[in-house]
């Protein structure tokens, strides 16, 4: 018989051409069966019913006229309507037979593949819905038809089948299809039947091969948590989170560059007759769900399922891809991928950046979807069956969405949930679309009220915030095509690596100026000494403390470096292969004081912005300690993740021998200037520095121009001084002299010359003073770096002119 007419085939027999036949996700399955295997994936074992059996069960039932009859009431917009036109539709469904013939292959197949992994009386099974028109690069379909887990014996197969089939008519469905444009009576559905994976033994979840806010390509990210998938796709529970950055991994490197650990407080596991959510104990709350081992592996699979998929399709083809491990058999497994439909087809050729125009107050946080602003009243929704209070343009507070939510979802401003992360349905949903989400706020039902005005922050990288009241925004567009090349690098200055991946689409040479104080404050908060020497702080308080932010790590020094080296190596992967350069750790006295245990540590100075600070520190005996962690972290990000794009900077370096005395301690912990490609450049932010440039340049690489401290230091300022700021302009010609010498000495000795001050971000004219000293880079906040761009494009066509 030929394959189009046959009731049941095996993963073995299709391949992704036969979507019409068995759906998206079963194409995708056969594909992945008989082509990926041999490649080293684990893919279990299944066979799957077909478009011709659905098509022959509507035939034998006459179910075809009467659904049509069916429809012909429905009015979308109408969730009445809705609900009673899908609820008449699977009634339909559920009340007709199959055939005897039908039954008994679904049987045969059933026992065929329980005979093949040893189980003669039946093995578990999951029973997954695979719509014809699914999992299309256009459209996702993700959630829309059921699933049926641990299914065990005929009898409880059939039914599963049947259900699956019912639920193409799920509320949801028909609104997706009556959104995207799919013939109702056009759609068949296909059920897959797979071996299940005992990960209610172990974990399981989702992996995206890209990251799924910006679109960046170059990541894999992994979510996991523990018991079976479907709590992390039913966004139940907060995952743990691994991003792997992909050229590094396929040159051989283990590029781990961030590991989140998630609150995983529930899981989903194997009951007697079904599944049930259980409480994790706190011991398991606290651990990883993956080995690195483990997270390298999936994260291999993820790089090969994409690039057989982007060979085969003759274009990028990102994935997403759900997957198992077997507590049992202790292995890892792929039970899914479809393509990833948000981002797979399009084309960056613009950029649009939002911008709050007001300060608000904070009311809650939590994890930003989509880097758009926006604004109004809340509508606080505790269940769905309560979706008909919904109104256009409010935006949804509830605690999590799942499917059945979508008919409302929208029509909304924008979403907030209590539960959820970047992989569940509300977030999924809310790119698709193109409304900005805050998922996994905790308590936004509780603490946010029905009728509040509130504005929607998640325009600065992974971090949402919900302000109070209707604040002012505006977006910048830009096109991409439009903006020139020019002979001088246009660099940015970067802190928070959240925001890496969304800055990186905008037109740049790399990075001039990393920070490590945002790392350092936001996501370690502890003073580096104070984990140093944590075994001999007295404070109990305080030990607690520093024990619940590093959960997980018995040697306090390897979290700091963990935390820093990921944060570091996300900005380094962002812009790979191009230049990123990080400045060491330039916190003030009274900076680290802020820091847990940092009072312990810290001198009270009275002018901070000229004391230890910068260089000074790095070599004296109280803090080399902390300066060799820095050095293992970049290390760490060079040798460990590949990135060798990562070069590094000292700031204010007073002398040639504090330079001398940095460079050889740099040496000692593994660092030194030249090997691998590194460069060790020098932050130009003191008189000295220019006065003495050549000594200076006899020992390092090259100059960045710190354009705030240095202007403080020749006009005698102080910038902490709100008495005599105003004074303090970049553009007095004593600064500007300096600048213009320091340019001229590193251009003649050949050396690096750049400049990461503030000043070319604030005055256009600056900018054109830079350019006419033929200045190598210039190095500039995010949101200025295309107007500037344009301004010294102009200022280089001129100067060309008149030469």
């Amino acid at each position: 018989m030929e394959k189009s007419k046959k009731d049941i085939l095996w993963f073995k027999e299709i391949s992704s051409k036969d979507v019409a036949l068995v759906g998206g996700k079963n194409a995708s399955l056969g594909e992945m069966f008989s082509q990926l295997q041999k490649k080293g994936i684990n893919i279990p074992n299944g066979f799957c019913t077909t478009s011709y059996s659905y098509q022959y069960f509507l035939k034998k039932n006459k179910i075809l006229p009467r659904l049509k009859e069916v429809f012909k009431t429905l009015n979308v917009h109408n969730i009445r309507s809705l609900q009673k036109v899908g609820k008449e539709a699977r009634s339909l469904i559920l009340k007709a037979e199959f055939s005897e013939d039908f039954k008994k292959e679904i049987i045969k197949a059933y026992r065929r593949l329980s005979k093949e992994y040893g189980e003669q009386k039946g093995i578990d099974v999951a029973v997954r819905s695979s719509a014809t028109a699914e999992d299309l690069p256009k459209a996702s379909f993700a959630g829309l038809h059921e699933s049926y887990l641990n299914i065990k014996g005929k009898e409880e197969l059939l039914e599963a089948v049947k259900k699956c089939i019912a639920s193409l008519f799920n509320d949801r469905a028909i609104s997706y299809r009556e959104e995207k444009g799919f013939d109702h009576f056009k759609v068949a559905l296909s059920v897959g039947v797979q071996k299940m994976v005992r990960s209610d033994l172990a974990s399981a979840g989702v992996m995206f091969t890209l990251d799924t806010e910006t679109g960046f390509k170059d990541i894999v990210l992994i979510n996991s948590a523990w018991g079976l998938g479907e709590m992390i796709v039913k966004g139940k529970v907060i995952a743990d989170e691994f991003l792997v950055f992909k050229p590094t991994l396929k040159k051989g490197f283990a590029p781990i560059i961030s590991k989140d650990l998630g609150t995983k407080r529930k899981k989903l596991i194997y009951s007697k007759k079904e599944t049930k959510i259980t409480s994790v104990s706190h011991a398991n709350r606290n651990k990883f769900t993956l080995s690195d081992k483990e997270i390298l592996k999936l994260a291999k699979w993820g790089t090969i399922i994409e690039s057989h998929y982007s060979k085969k399709m003759k274009r990028w083809m990102p994935q997403d891809i759900e997957w198992a491990k077997d507590g049992k058999l202790n292995q890892l497994f792929i039970v899914q991928a479809r393509p990833e439909t948000i981002h797979a087809t399009k084309e960056i050729t613009s950029f649009s950046q939002y911008v709050l125009k007001e300060k608000g107050k904070l009311i809650l946080e939590g994890e930003a979807i989509g880097s758009k602003i926006a604004s109004g009243k809340t509508r606080v929704i505790s269940d769905a069956s309560k979706i008909r209070q919904f109104k256009p343009g409010e935006i949804l507070v509830t605690k999590i969405t799942d499917p059945d939510w979508e008919p409302i979802m929208k029509i909304a401003k924008a979403i907030i949930t209590d539960s959820g992360s970047r992989t569940s349905h509300a977030a999924i949903i809310s790119r698709e679309l193109g409304i900005p989400a805050v998922v996994g706020t905790q308590n936004a039902t509780k603490v946010l009220k029905t009728g509040k005005m509130i504005t929607v922050d998640c325009s600065e990288g992974q971090n949402g915030r919900i302000l109070s009241g209707k604040l002012e925004f505006e977006i910048r567009k830009y096109n991409l095509k439009k903006i020139p090349k020019t002979k001088t690098e246009i660099m940015m200055n970067i802190g928070h690596p959240d925001s890496a991946f969304a800055k990186s689409f905008l037109p740049n040479s790399g990075i001039g100026l990393a920070r490590e104080e945002f790392i350092i404050a936001s996501k370690i908060q502890i003073h580096p000494l104070a984990l140093y020497h944590f075994e001999k702080l007295k404070d109990k308080k305080l030990k607690n403390k520093i024990s619940k932010l590093t959960i997980g790590y018995d040697d306090k020094k390897d979290y700091y470096i963990d935390k820093l080296s990921q944060g570091i190596a996300k900005i380094a992967a962002a812009f790979y292969p191009k230049p990123v350069i990080i400045r060491f750790s330039d916190f003030k006295t009274n900076e680290y004081s802020e820091l847990i245990g940092g009072e312990l540590f810290e001198p009270v100075e009275a002018n901070p912005m000229l004391g230890w600070r910068g260089a000074s520190r790095y070599y004296d005996k109280k803090f080399k300690p902390a300066f060799k962690m820095e050095c293992e972290a970049i290390k760490k990000v060079r040798e460990k993740f590949g990135l060798k794009n990562l070069l590094v900077m000292i700031p204010f370096c007073r002398t040639v021998e504090e330079g001398e005395k940095v460079l050889k301690l740099m040496k000692e912990y593994g660092l030194k200037s030249g090997k691998d490609g590194l460069k060790v450049y020098m932050m130009c932010e003191i008189p000295s520095n220019i006065i003495l440039a050549d000594q200076f340049l006899d020992i390092f690489d090259g100059m960045s121009i710190g354009s705030n401290d240095l202007t403080q230091l020749v006009l005698g300022l102080g910038r902490d001084s709100a008495i005599v700021n105003e004074v303090g302009d970049e553009r007095n010609p004593a600064v500007k002299n300096l600048i213009k010498k320091v340019i001229a000495d590193c251009k003649k000795r050949k050396k690096y010359i750049g400049i990461c001050g503030e000043a070319p971000s604030t005055y256009p004219e600056f900018a054109e003073f830079l350019v006419e000293q033929g200045i190598d880079s210039i190095s500039l906040n995010p949101d200025t770096v295309i107007a500037t761009t344009l301004i010294i494009a102009k200022k280089e066509k001129a100067l060309r002119r008149k030469r």
